[in-house]
């Protein structure tokens, strides 16, 4: 497992202290989990981007209602 280590100034210091506190974790797992949301987050923007960028060739849309009747139909 890799570690890697951050500074902060004293005032960010205790903002993410105290965000921590709040979840009853330490400072390091909080920053941890943020960081790992983050990477997530830019993972889903990278693939919402691909989608975008492959919905050009094919401007095609469908209502919510079309989609709902030709697929979750019984």
């Amino acid at each position: 497992m890799a570690t890697i280590s951050f500074e902060f100034s004293d005032k960010a210091y205790d903002v993410l202290e105290e965000l921590a506190s709040r979840k009853d974790i330490g400072v390091s797992e909080f920053a941890r989990r943020a960081l790992l949301e983050k990477m997530e987050d830019e993972e889903d923007l990278k693939a919402v981007a691909e989608a975008l960028r492959e919905d050009e060739g094919d401007p095609t849309t469908y209502k919510f209602k079309e989609l709902k009747d030709k697929w979750l139909t019984a």
